[in-house]
């Protein structure tokens, strides 16, 4: 198959030319080729040679222009060229092999047949030729075409091999699944489970990267689903593996909490992009399987669960190498808080506990509601509409109290300096407790989020406490 068509675009050209220069046989492969047939944009080019991909990238570099160079990296025989918005990446075609106690192959120059035979999938071991002779010309030894259209990951040879080698790319094979919708054949389903615990060898760094792929993906329930049935999720997550099953006393059971929150992370998915919002739907219950507990009275109970959940995110986040800065934190925050809204629903909603909801959650209300409305996944469709009906009931009433009282960016009307200078006090608990009679006044409608009201609460806690104006005593 000639798809010169395809890859009628100056770069390719250029690449060519420079390669015959070189009397080097040059190819354009593996994500590029089959982003192609998928219709999916890509600014990352790959490209194998047959040689040194170094000496093609910087003579490829040499001929761009002013400004344009190769950065070369010798350890692992590849280049980078960048040019405006595109990135070239030159590699030698080589073949590896493996020891059993690592991922690091010992590399020797090879054949393009070697090249794509050392790749994860048959759909990223395509190539197609960049050299004037044969432009366009497709190269597809393990019917990596037939598989695209068949919508099936599969790998090239042995999978117990491929995946024995490198583990990570168990992780890849669900990760694309995943984000293509495509089906893993079962003879490479059961190589990765057979092989599940290689993938101990990994960093948790390449793993991560992998993660944060599948949640980012239209449906990651896919993702995380493949990856409990072939026993990748005990060594990833384990905490979210012990939360799959449903235990049963005296006839009565709970909810399979695993497959509960896979509904939920997608649908927050439907919802919203942010990816950090569907890390929370994740771990929104990780806590249960730690708090569950059998009550002959009520039945299954799982106690502070959203408490004990927002204490286990910084732990886990280390332990997945995920990032500990802001991100963590508002995913922390969205578990500890997502039983509040919840627990307004089923009670009569007050403006004191809306206000109380808002100054909590501030700028995040609206992710944290949208959480909550994705935590209703009852099949039973009459409780599931009375529970959204309330939801829409705490969201116009949140509009109403914000437009009103100012709480979601909530300021203290007094400051704690205010409060020091006027009693001629330093930072003491007396200062601490005039500010939060004010805040909490404010909160429960007490007294309007204003100066005025504030300081006449100030003066009045006060004297409660036996402070008096530094300008009485005088």
């Amino acid at each position: 198959m000639n798809l010169a068509d395809k890859i009628n675009q100056p770069v390719f050209h250029h690449v060519g030319n420079v390669a015959d220069s070189l009397s080097r046989p040059c190819y354009v492969v593996g994500g590029y080729v089959r982003d192609i047939f998928l219709h999916r944009h890509s600014k990352d080019i790959d490209f194998v040679t047959v040689g040194s991909g170094i000496e093609v990238a910087e003579a490829v570099a040499a001929t761009l222009g002013k400004g344009c160079q190769a950065h070369v990296f010798r350890n692992f025989g590849t280049a980078q060229v960048k040019r405006h918005d595109l990135e070239l990446e030159f590699v030698g075609a080589r073949r590896e092999s493996y020891s059993r106690d690592s991922r690091k192959p010992i590399v020797e120059d090879g054949t393009l047949d070697d090249d794509l035979s050392r790749r994860d999938f048959t759909i990223n071991a395509m190539a197609i030729c960049v050299n004037a002779s044969e432009f366009g010309q497709l190269i597809d030894p393990f019917d990596g075409l037939a598989d695209l259209d068949d919508q099936l990951i599969r790998t090239p040879l042995d999978p117990d091999v491929t995946f024995s080698d490198d583990p990570l790319r168990m992780m890849r094979a669900i990760r694309f699944a995943t984000q293509l919708g495509f089906s893993i054949v079962p003879e490479t389903f059961d190589a990765i489970t057979r092989n599940a615990d290689r993938i101990d060898i990994i960093s948790k760094e390449r793993i991560a990267d992998e993660l944060m792929k599948i949640m980012a993906s239209p449906m990651p329930s896919i993702g995380w689903e493949l990856l409990a049935k072939c026993g990748l999720l005990i060594h990833i997550l384990p905490e979210l593996d012990a939360m799959r099953g449903v235990e049963t006393v005296n006839g009565r059971g709970h909810k399979d909490n695993f497959y509960h929150t896979l509904q939920v992370v997608d649908n927050v998915a439907r919802k919203s992009k942010n990816v950090w919002l569907r890390w929370a739907a994740l771990f929104h219950d990780i806590a249960k399987p730690v708090t569950k507990r059998w009550d002959a009275k009520l039945g299954w109970t799982f106690h502070n669960h959203n408490f004990i959940g927002a204490r286990m995110i910084p732990r886990i986040f280390r332990d997945m190498r995920l990032p500990m800065n802001e991100k963590m934190k508002y995913v922390q925050k969205m578990v500890e808080l997502h039983m509040r809204p919840i627990a307004l629903v089923e009670d009569v909603v007050t403006d004191s506990a809306v206000r109380r909801l808002i100054f909590d959650a501030a700028d995040d209300i609206d992710d944290l509601m949208t959480l909550c409305e994705a935590d209703i996944t009852s099949k039973n469709e009459v409780k599931v509409k009375r529970f959204l009906d309330n939801f829409a009931l705490v969201r116009r009433k949140m509009t109403e109290l914000e437009e009103r009282d100012r709480i979601r960016c909530f300021q203290p009307p007094v400051s704690g300096e205010e409060i020091m200078e006027i009693f001629g006090l330093r930072p003491c608990r007396e200062v601490g407790t005039i500010k939060e009679a004010i805040k909490n006044a404010i909160l429960d409608g007490v007294i309007p989020n204003e100066r005025e009201a504030a300081l006449a609460l100030m003066h009045d806690e006060a004297r409660r406490l036996g402070l008096s104006p530094v300008s009485d005593a005088e």
